[in-house]
Order: C-alpha cells, then structure tokens, then sequence
C-alpha cells in the first residue's frame, strides 16, 4: 500500500466534488428536501479568496461563529450515510446537499440564535460535533449535517471546526495534529459557554478520529481547572461524550483519563479492528496502538473499561463489502447515529444496550 492511498483511508471526507463555491447560497428549491440548521465555532482563519469557502485551513488567533443551514436531497434520491456533494456549483438541491444560508456571526449572536433556537423549537439539548483529520470547513459542515438529519437527533446543532488543511499529505497530517492542540482550549471554552446558557439543559459531545484528541484535551483540561464535587458533578449539562474512531494514542488516553478522574461526563468509544486509517497512524506514531482500533474483549483494555465506566461498542462486525471502518459508525444509522437518537430522544443512559451496536463491555 503506498502512502498516498493509505492517508487517503484516514480521511472520512474523501469525494468528488467541487474545489470552491460549495458554500454560497442558493436560492433554488426542490420538493421534499430537509434543511438542518446549525451553528459554528471555529478556530480557522476567515477565507480572503473563496467566499464559497468562509473559512479556511490557517489558524487563527481568536475563535470565530458562524450560522448555516444546509438542504438535503429526499430520502428517496440518496443513500443515508453519505453526503451528496454536487458535482459543479450550484448544486441541485433535488440530487445534492446544498447551502441555503451562511452567515457570520459575533460572540453575542451566536448566544442569541442559539437562546432563539431552543425557544423556537423546544429543544434544549445541545449536540457538539468535532470532526476529524483531512477535513475542509464546508466538509465538517456537510458531515454534520447528514450526521443530524439522518440519526434525527433531537438538539440543536453545534460543529466545532478546526484548522484542518483538507489535504492527503503526510506533512498536512501532522499540521493538522498540531492544529489540534492549537484548538483545545476554544473547544474548553465553548462547552462552558454553551453550558452556561439558561436554555441549554443538556451539553453533548461527538467526536470523530483526530477530532477526539482535541475533545479529550479540552475534557482534561476542563477537569484539572474545573474544582467540581460530588454535587457540581451531577448539576453538570456536559453529560456524555461519544468518541468513534479515536486517533488517540492509547497510553496517552490512560493517562487523560486518570487526570479527569470523576470530573468528565459519560464516556461512549466506539472501536473497530479493521480500520486501516488507525493501522496506518499506529505506523506513523511510533508503532503505538490508537484508541479506535483496540478489541475491546482483549486484557488489558477490558478490565481498564469496566474500571472506568467506559462503554464500549465494537463495530467490526458491521463490515461490508467496501465500507470504510474509518467513518462505519456515521454511514450505518444502527450505530451512532442511532445511538444519539435514543439517548437524546428518550434520556436513556449510555449505560444502557440499543440493538446492533455490537459488543457492549459493562
């Protein structure tokens, strides 16, 4: 396997489509097409070439927001789990997912819309997205927004974004890891920000590859800062955090976990041992094993797992024939997505076995 196709099996957002304009409005619209509103925190720099892009993969010094809604083809054109990217701009919104609205917004906006929101649709739960390696903004957008529409899950919708390059070279993936580091601390702060709105009741967490090394660091550090007891604890809106495919060292994991202690919300870590984008970083890192890809029925990680409290869903057995085990978790709705769905819509505890989710270590 050379090294371009093997980082190409990192990226979960690897498609044809279009280099710029994906972004700009549209203004076309189609019978039986869902929108899925959202709003964005992110520590890229604001885009000065491509208005289609808004946001791109340089770092910038003060975290930024935003508000997009984005229109999904009917069920009957596509194929939940995947994104239909429009093969030139602009898109068909009967065929291809497509930007309705993009708006910038200010700190206080963002408050705003957000307290409006809960307001206007009854929903109080907030789910937090952080994706994942080799991502471009308008890619994270669109990720989340099948995320959302196709697991119907029930709170509003917040994508935490990056400085991802978008781009499959070895040295882009390193840029991106240190990216986010760079970034840990805006996503500490936005989980506070986001817990601290009257209208939020309930703060949680999903994050994909690369993506959990920066949830797990603002967790840790929201740990080590955050002074709570026993009360302060169950008074906590950040109540779970879903981990799927971790590109995370698995030593490094074992120690952020016993810096949180108590301190974290519920931890859900979806794994797979087929998946060769987490082989490849093993490689990469030093031969070290990735959290994604441990089995989970094998010491020490089991008796670590019920330690912790940490459930564990192993979703290699959901393999099909030239699915990618890197994003099986968001292209099979009996996964996470349906997961999100029953957690968020009827208050079950993670704690808790939903069917198809493979093997559940208690």
């Amino acid at each position: 396997m050379t090294m371009a196709v093997a980082l190409a099996l990192v990226c979960g957002s690897c498609s044809n489509r279009p280099v710029q304009g994906v972004l700009i409005p549209v203004s076309a619209i189609a019978e039986g097409t869902s929108r899925v509103p959202m709003f964005v925190a992110t520590t890229r720099q604001r885009s000065t070439t491509d208005p289609g892009e808004m946001f791109s993969g340089e770092r910038a010094a003060d975290v930024s927001y935003a508000a997009i809604t984005v229109s999904i083809p009917p069920d009957s054109v596509r194929k939940i789990g995947q994104v239909q990217w429009p093969a030139t701009v602009p898109g068909d919104p009967a065929r291809n997912f497509v930007t309705v609205s993009a708006d910038y917004l200010d700190k206080r906006s963002f408050a705003a819309s957000i307290a409006l929101a809960a307001r206007q649709t009854g929903r109080h739960k907030v789910l937090v997205f952080v994706h994942g390696f080799n991502n471009r903004f308008d890619d994270a957008v669109y990720r989340f927004a099948q995320i959302v529409h196709d697991s119907k899950v029930p709170a509003i919708p917040v994508l935490f974004t990056w400085p991802s390059r978008g781009e499959l070279k070895l040295r882009a993936y390193t840029y991106d890891r240190e990216s986010a580091n760079y970034s840990r601390d805006a996503l500490e702060s936005l989980l506070a920000m986001l817990a601290g709105f009257p209208e939020v009741t309930e703060v949680n967490l999903l994050a994909h590859s690369m993506g959990n090394w920066v949830a797990l660091e603002a967790l840790r550090g929201r740990a080590m800062r955050g002074g709570q007891t026993a009360d302060s604890q169950k008074a906590d809106k950040l109540k779970n955090a879903m981990l799927v495919a971790p590109d995370v060292d698995v030593d490094v994991f074992r120690m952020q976990i016993q810096r949180m202690g108590a301190a974290r919300p519920r931890i859900a870590l979806f794994v797979s041992q087929d998946d060769e984008a987490l082989s490849l970083s093993g490689k990469i890192w030093g031969g070290v094993g990735r959290l994604g890809d441990v089995d989970p029925t094998q010491e020490p990680y089991r008796s670590e797992f019920e330690r912790d409290k940490i459930l564990v869903f192993n979703l290699t057995g959901l393999a099909s024939a030239g699915d990618n085990a890197h994003d099986r978790a968001f292209e099979d709705v009996t996964s996470v997505m349906g997961m999100i769905k029953r957690r968020l819509s009827d208050g079950q505890a993670l704690t808790e076995r939903g069917p198809g989710l493979g093997v559940q270590i208690e």
